[in-house]
């Protein structure tokens, strides 16, 4: 079997006491066999268009030869680097799959300016971009598509012979690429964005990129007759039940890469369980963590470790070791499929739908109004150290400068509660701003999730809403040094990630959610600030 599980602790307790009646009950033959009245019947409507993924090895195969095909075509031509636009699982799954393979992929999830400008300004002449949208309708990746084509046009270059579509059949964007002429495959329409790692989403910019998506393919099927029958050794039942099934629910996710040679893992498995599970008020938060992070250190109830490791098998006596952890171990095709199958599982014991995303349109919608209306920032409540300083009443009534301001967030936390840095940066010029997640965990005692805007939102961004009442949002926004303009648009890249990152605060606070803006006028100078006041 490439995949091993083993647990102790309160994960071993939530085994016993659920995987009998998950057997008993057909749950992993079930799924496999598209049963989508697993979770219910409110459930039932979008399950039964939504698990095409336990069928994607079979469906995926035949892409294996157009895509290495094309891959020749193109290194004959002349190009030598692929970028990807594309947003949540279109874009974490090939981030995972081509760096653990050790093979370059830029991967474009942003909309700062400053960041779209670099993706732009990197070998244009030898460029092929991949644009991956179940519908083409994600504002992001339409207006990251837009910029390339101007520039590919300005370069003498016809986007049609450089730039690759992956869609849905039959969505807008199917249709608009085909008359454009521009090379497409369809991905299976029954698969949700957060599983597709194994269809067109994941295969195509991977497999051009260099990755060897033909044995990727063969690492999930070793797997795949484990995780459809009934058994209480079932990997896919048993991790499903150990994330899922403690009781109490230990809800945070602590997911550590510790020694595997999967790189990246933990930002794939994060927008896969949270948006999945993070609904009705419930929800698994997975926080992603390195070996040194105060998380490991604290003692807390609702807290569970996950550890990726190389063999999950041996018992290593490791720093940090807890008495209540989770091991996996095995390849990366075979920990996307079982991961899937588990969070298809965690869904069922929880109660939820994990198909799903009831919350993620809210944020899209507010910042949409935003960008028709396009009106002035709200003046901050105050600056501090060039800093302007915004939030949430509760917040900012209590504030008066920038350290106070992060006091007062920080003590709107509930016992159980977590903490949400969210970036709405440039993440290649301030890469830093990232370790600010170790300062807050420290700080506060309680675990801290740090996403780059606006890439969680469709991820994280379903359970900050759906989910548990117990977050604190801490957003940093930035000004831009430079805008760039969409072509055929009224707005910018940088009133784009604006409104984006002031939609999802007004959301959240719809919610009665917690929430502190800072928004950086001189960033470089600003992240050295906002780390000591922090701190």
């Amino acid at each position: 079997m490439s995949i091993r599980v083993s647990v102790s602790g309160v994960a071993s307790d939530a085994i016993r006491s659920t995987v009998p009646a998950l057997v008993s009950d057909l749950v992993a033959s079930g799924i496999t066999a598209l049963d989508p009245a697993l979770w219910g019947q409110e459930a039932e409507a979008e399950a039964s268009v939504r698990l095409g993924w336990t069928e994607s090895i079979a469906i995926s195969r035949p892409l294996v030869e157009e895509i290495v095909a094309l891959r020749t075509q193109l290194h004959a031509e002349g190009v030598t680097h692929i970028a990807l636009a594309g947003m949540g699982g279109s874009s974490l799954a090939p981030e995972v799959i081509t760096r653990t393979s050790g093979v370059e992929l830029t991967v474009l999830d942003s909309t700062d300016p400053g960041q779209v400008l670099a993706a732009l300004g990197d070998r244009l002449e030898h460029t092929a971009l991949v644009v991956s949208s179940k519908s083409g309708s994600t504002i992001e990746t339409d207006s990251q598509r837009r910029v390339y084509e101007r520039a590919f046009r300005a370069a003498g270059i016809d986007p049609a012979a450089r730039i690759i579509v992956v869609t849905d059949p039959g969505s807008p964007l199917d249709v608009s690429a085909r008359e454009a002429g521009y090379r497409v495959f369809n991905a299976d329409p029954n698969v949700g964005g957060r599983y597709s790692a194994l269809t067109a989403f994941g295969l195509v910019p991977s497999g051009l990129a260099g990755v060897d998506i033909a044995e990727l393919l063969d690492e999930a099927e070793t797997i795949s007759l484990s995780l459809a029958i009934d058994t209480p050794d079932n990997p896919g039942l048993v991790l499903g039940a150990a994330i899922a099934g403690t009781t109490p629910l230990r809800d945070k996710l602590g997911i550590l890469a510790d020694g595997t040679h999967i790189v990246g893992f933990g930002d794939w498995v994060e927008q896969l369980i949270a948006e999945s599970t993070g609904k009705l008020g419930t929800g698994l938060l997975p926080i992603v963590l390195d070996s040194d992070s105060p998380e490991l250190d604290e003692d807390l109830a609702d807290f569970q470790l996950v550890r990726l490791v190389n063999d999950a098998g041996e018992h290593l006596y490791r720093e940090h070791e807890s008495a209540n952890e989770i091991r996996v171990s095995g390849t990366l095709g075979a920990q996307f499929l079982v991961w899937e199958y588990a969070t298809a599982v965690a869904g069922r014991i929880l109660g939820i739908n994990p198909f799903d995303q009831p919350d993620v349109e809210s944020a899209k919608i507010a910042a949409r109004g935003l960008l028709d209306a396009r009106p002035e920032p709200a003046p901050a409540a105050f600056v501090s150290q060039g800093i302007e300083v915004r939030g949430t009443p509760e917040v900012i009534g209590a504030a008066s400068d920038l350290r106070s301001a992060i006091d007062v967030l920080l003590e709107e936390l509930p016992a159980d509660g977590y903490i949400s840095i969210q970036a709405y940066v440039d993440r290649l010029a301030l890469p830093r701003l990232s370790a600010l997640r170790d300062v807050l965990a420290k700080r506060s005692g309680r675990p801290v999730t740090f996403g780059w805007g606006p890439r969680f939102l469709h991820s994280t961004g379903q359970f900050h809403k759906g989910g548990p009442a117990v977050g604190a949002f801490l957003q940093i926004t930035a000004v831009p040094s430079e805008d760039l303009d969409i072509p055929d648009r009224p707005f910018t890249f940088g009133e784009l990630i604006q409104a984006q990152a002031s939609g999802d605060a007004s959301v959240l606070a719809e919610h009665g959610r917690p929430v502190l803006t800072l928004n950086l006028t001189d960033p470089t100078a600003n992240v050295t600030t906002l780390f000591e006041a922090a701190g």
